[in-house]
């Protein structure tokens, strides 16, 4: 073989592996900034080169037309726009839905062709109003929660007519085609009952997979918000509620490994034990863990409230690869460094597209409270990632724009 064949070669093998540029997609929350004292997080607040792509939850919805949510988010929508201009690759996606916006408002709008043209334009005319690189459906979920079955099938026309006009608009203006993702249940019920994972995944851009809140207040004992693999002493439906189960079941579903997105959380699930003296993965439950200082959740702390937690005694479950702390009667499962290692070097095993983290602001994002430098997290991410300024090479541009 002569030499110009071996470097042909060379650059189509990197070509090949370099064809989907990795991401960290980070969300951005617009109810952060209500937080007390240091935990209040602002666009300022945001690194401009530590995510390649921000996506801003949540907007609203009113006669099927997409609208703001809170009384600042135009002015944020154009703080975070100012950081393109110290890193130009930077994309912002805008979010619709969430857990607390419910199905009924999507029901109605996918229910007819008529309405979901009245959305699709609406969602087109304000993303190039706020100057957004694209559109994140965060549908929580079609087909379960009073949500019906045939929204299974109206999610996927959606997810089709959204991307077509999108592709139909850049043509028309010249301008770069509108970015689609989704976010997306790791739970195998809300799956099968809403997600056509083949066909959607044709459309997508990237799926955002949700791998946390695998445990919670919700159940009977304690758990870990987001382990990696299941423990041995796990039976029946206990057995899929980790990270290594939901990223097969949508790799066997027909999701493309390198559009989907691993959710990394920046927080932890807590508990109020029933007896101190049983504090182990499993122990029995009494309710919600105590609110922490800033985000006065009960049964979350953000990982700047956990490394914070004094005289606590923490472990690693060995099994799922995460920690979990103990103080007093208090027990919270949550995601440091090193397991945030392990999550990665699984994601680049699997061939997957990279990470998306929830939240961006639950980090320790000034470094003033655990000791380890601005965005601890995040930043390990980037590094594990190997992403350079943005991309994983300078110079290397992201495919998605048609």
């Amino acid at each position: 073989m002569g030499r110009a064949a071996i470097w042909t070669g060379l650059i189509l093998l990197l070509l090949l592996q370099h064809s989907f540029a990795t991401k960290l997609v980070c969300y951005f929350t617009n109810w952060s900034q209500y937080r007390p004292g240091q935990a209040a997080f602002l666009p300022k607040d945001v690194d401009p080169f530590l995510c390649t792509h921000l996506i801003y939850a949540f907007a609203d919805m009113k006669d099927h037309h997409l609208t703001t949510f809170d009384p600042n988010d135009v002015q944020f929508y154009k703080d975070l726009n100012s950081l393109k201009s110290r890193n130009p690759n930077l994309k912002l996606l805008l979010a619709l839905g969430g857990w607390n916006f419910g199905t009924k408002k999507f029901t109605n709008m996918v229910a007819k062709p008529e309405t979901r043209q009245v959305f699709i334009q609406s969602v087109i005319n304000f993303l190039y109003q706020h100057n957004f690189d694209g559109f994140d459906l965060d549908w929580e979920y079609p087909g379960s929660r009073d949500s019906p079955a045939i929204d299974k099938e109206r999610f996927t026309t959606l997810v089709k007519e959204l991307h077509n006009a999108f592709l139909q608009e850049s043509q028309a203006s010249g301008k770069n085609r509108l970015l689609l993702s989704a976010a997306v249940p790791a739970g195998q019920y809300q799956v099968d009952k809403g997600y056509e994972v083949q066909k959607i995944s044709q459309f997508l851009d990237f799926i955002n997979l949700l791998t946390y809140d695998f445990h919670g207040t919700w159940g009977r004992t304690t758990g870990h918000n987001s382990p990696l693999y299941r423990r041995q002493a796990e039976r029946g439906g206990a057995t899929k509620a980790n990270i290594d189960f939901a990223v097969n079941y949508w790799l066997e579903a027909g999701a493309p490994s390198n559009k989907l997105l691993l959710g990394m959380p920046t927080y932890g699930r807590s508990f109020t034990l029933s007896s101190p003296s049983d504090t182990g993965v499993g122990a029995p439950v009494s309710g919600a863990g105590t609110p922490g200082p800033f985000t006065k959740e009960g049964g979350l702390l953000a990982f700047y409230e956990v490394c914070t937690l004094k005289d606590a005694a923490f472990h690693v479950i060995k099994e799922q690869k995460v920690p979990y702390a103990v103080h007093g009667n208090q027990w919270v499962g949550f995601d440091d460094v090193e397991s945030f290692r392990t999550k990665v070097a699984y994601l680049k095993r699997k061939g997957l597209g990279g990470a998306m983290v929830w939240t961006i602001d639950m980090d320790d994002f000034k470094g003033t409270f655990c000791s380890q430098g601005p965005y601890p997290l995040i930043q390990t991410l980037k590094k594990e990632l190997a992403l350079c300024g943005s991309y994983p090479h300078p110079g290397f541009e992201d495919i998605e724009d048609d």
